[in-house]
């Protein structure tokens, strides 16, 4: 802080260090008489550059505010402070109004839409427009002449810059200036950027930009660039020397700068993590605990079967199993020490028929068969065929005993996949003439004559994108473009609810592990976490660039994890509505999610055909799966994890040793603090298998309770 600085230097004066004091005096751009009147504020030398408070240690990172410019928004420290060895502050932008929506303190904190025009009007200061190619090619010149090791970090900053600049240009009417400047730079740019660089060249008048998404979702959020200190400081230097105030402007205004302390990463290890709408994540938003364990399962008698006993007996053996098998989950009775408290978020009773359905899992888990690279599963593949009501959207219950198809003509199809017809409930008058006491009520409730292998569920007025059966199989979930989310009676075969609080197209649903709660992502950008008897959302998760195109929940339903079209995978806490994770590395929109069973890591799948693995709990990526050439739809771990199994729409599914890429990890305090991450040259050797289908895109994958692996798409002719 500045007394300090201020002692220091009178100390450097006292010892006759002129030379020390000089130089710390230009650093912290203090002149000689600011000694005298040590209250006076940091004057700082350059337009434009930082005033900087140090915070004591143990007050976390820094305070950062751009004087007489855009307050509170945080930018890069302009002077060495002996406390700034640590991370830059990730806090929200302090009352900077640019519509940034920031997490206060566990309150969620969005802010309206930021106006058109405020967000606009920073592109108002402006250098000369003709020199603009002159800046942006002395910078290119400058990074390309670099050291290799700084080269890779600093080339980070050709897009944001070129966008911005590019931006400017067209807000301030310079549109030849612009579209030249566009034309010159913009295939420099990464191959991952095309798309975004399309968007962008269609903006070419002012007019054009008051109303379009992306070109707000630019500016409104900074763009986040991870780059080591010393790469850093060159930059600094190259700017100032050079009087490169529009550049150094764009920087301060528009891109925030995570500095870390250590070796520059490799062009290998940044590509990795790059290619998101914002750039990659700040180290602060993974630093949060997340408790990734399971909940123990509650305890209960299993009635013995007369079937299991004879079975060890006539093996010969002694019925050592029997006492083990008395009560579920003794197995795991030691709490898991990641897991939440039991009680974290209120959870459902469990009913008879759900003790009943874990008693089967039990028996059905006992005969599961272990997989690994020497046991591949065997693999079913449902085809639906003549779909010309256009396959959106399959589901499959966890017993495997039905599967559910949505379609674009807005009809829910559900199939019985056993022998067992599905049936619906006896009208009101026909239930008054059973015997409620008798033994099959259950059975007796049930009208025969509805008996069928499919029923059609009518009600959406729009292509359904999403379907979820609940664990208990009682009900079913479906969402569609109509901005609804209905919930279907598996008894009735009707429509009990219809959700609104989407205004827009809802892409993906899906039920909690132990039902009750579900969540919805759709185009508005946000996820809403509901209960099935409330009307309106419990939480709703805003913080996503782009539509949310998937959703699923952590094994423990404590967590929701998001995939967007701004290819970034969110990790949410449901008790409070907070972000605890954002992983940037896709290239392309994510479809697919799948947490391990064990519910320590995460699998996504994206159009850009890559599966990324990230370790939950340290918040890292710690694995890239290649060989898929089209999108992702469909990932699933095998029950017990050891395998991957990711369905594409290229017709293949492919198996990857998924116990083997998680071992191993390097997730040292180093690699969690910078990032540094070294996945492997090459995913092939996790490769287990590659299963062709004729022509049907696999857009849903399902391991069974006893590990058979079920998969299912609609025939395409083409």
């Amino acid at each position: 802080d500045r007394q300090t600085l201020v002692a220091v230097l009178q100390f450097l004066r006292r010892s006759n260090l002129r030379e020390s004091e000089e130089i710390l005096r230009r650093e912290a751009r203090l002149l000689g008489d600011d000694l005298r009147g040590s209250a006076a504020a940091v004057a700082s030398s350059s337009p434009g550059v930082a005033s900087v408070a140090a915070v004591p240690p143990g007050k976390g990172g820094l305070r950062r505010g751009l004087r007489g410019r855009c307050p509170g928004r945080e930018i890069a420290p302009s002077w060495r402070d002996p406390w700034a060895l640590k991370a830059p502050c990730a806090s929200p932008s302090l009352g900077g109004g640019l519509g940034h929506k920031g997490w206060l303190g566990g309150a969620v904190v969005v802010e309206d839409q930021p106006d058109v025009s405020a967000v606009l009007s920073a592109y108002n200061q402006q250098g000369d427009p003709t020199l603009y190619e002159e800046y942006y090619s002395g910078l290119k010149h400058f990074i390309e002449c670099s050291l290799d090791c700084h080269r890779a970090e600093l080339s980070q900053l050709f897009y944001p810059l070129f966008v911005h600049m590019y931006l400017e240009l067209v807000y301030n009417q310079h549109e030849s200036e612009a579209k030249s400047f566009f034309e010159r730079f913009h295939g420099d740019q990464e191959c991952y950027y095309q798309d975004d660089l399309r968007v962008l060249s269609s903006l070419t008048k002012k007019e054009h930009m008051k109303g379009n998404e992306t070109m707000l979702d630019f500016r409104t959020s900074k763009f986040v660039l991870r780059i080591s200190r010393d790469s850093y400081q060159l930059l600094k230097r190259h700017l100032q020397e050079k009087q490169n105030n529009q550049i150094w402007n764009i920087v301060q205004e528009h891109l925030y700068i995570d500095i870390f302390d250590g070796m520059p990463r490799s062009k290998q290890q940044i590509d990795a993590m790059v290619g998101s709408l914002a750039g990659e994540a700040k180290r602060e938003a993974n630093k949060a605990k997340v408790f990734f364990g399971l909940l123990k399962e509650p305890e209960f008698d299993v009635p013995l079967d007369d079937e299991d006993e004879e079975g060890e007996n006539e093996e010969g053996k002694p019925k050592k199993k029997k006492p083990k098998k008395d009560s579920v989950g003794s197995k795991n009775k030691k709490q898991d020490p990641n897991a939440p408290p039991q009680n974290r978020i209120p959870l459902p009773e469990l009913k008879d028929s759900d003790k009943l359905d874990k008693v089967m899992n039990m028996k059905e888990a006992a005969r599961r068969v272990r997989l690994g690279p020497e046991c591949l599963p065997s693999i079913c593949f449902y085809t639906f065929l003549n779909a010309y009501q256009g396959l959106t959207a399959v589901d499959i219950t966890d017993d495997s005993s039905m599967i559910v198809g949505g379609f674009a003509d807005s009809t829910v199809r559900v199939w019985s996949v056993t022998p067992k017809k599905l049936r619906s409930v006896k009208t009101a008058a026909d239930l008054s003439l059973i015997d409620k006491e008798s033994d099959d009520v259950l059975e007796r409730i049930m009208d025969e004559k509805t008996a069928s292998e499919l029923k059609i569920l009518y009600g959406h007025s729009g292509p359904v994108y999403g379907t979820s059966f609940s664990p208990d199989r009682n009900y079913l979930l479906s969402c569609s473009e109509d901005g609804t989310v209905r919930l279907w009676s598996l008894q009735t075969f009707t429509c009990l609810v219809g959700y609104k609080g989407h205004n827009y197209p809802v892409w993906d649903t899906q039920f909690s592990p132990y039902g009750y709660y579900f969540v919805s992502g759709g185009h508005d950008r946000v996820a809403r976490l509901w209960a099935t008897d409330h009307y309106q959302p419990l939480r709703i998760f805003a913080g996503h660039l782009a539509d949310v195109t998937c959703t699923r929940f952590h094994p423990n339903s404590n967590y929701i994890a998001t995939g967007s079209a701004d290819r970034t995978v969110r990790l949410w806490d449901v008790l409070n509505g907070n972000c605890v994770r954002i992983f940037t590395g896709h290239k392309g929109p994510i479809h697919s999610l799948a947490f391990s069973p064990n519910g320590r890591f995460l699998a996504t799948g994206a159009t850009d055909g890559r599966v990324l693995l990230w370790d939950i709990g340290h918040g890292l990526m710690v694995g890239e799966l290649k060989g898929h050439t089209d999108t992702i739809y469909a990932l699933r771990f095998s029950r017990d994890g050891e395998i991957l199994a990711s369905g594409s729409m290229d017709n293949t599914v492919r198996l990857w040793d998924a116990v083997k890429a998680f071992e191993d990890l390097e997730t040292d305090d180093f690699t969690t603090a910078t990032g540094h991450i070294n996945l492997p040259e090459n995913s092939q050797d996790l490769l287990l298998g590659t299963y062709m289908t004729k022509s049907t895109p696999v857009v849903h994958l399902h391991f069974t309770r006893r590990n058979l692996l079920l998969a299912a798409g609609a025939y395409s002719s083409q």
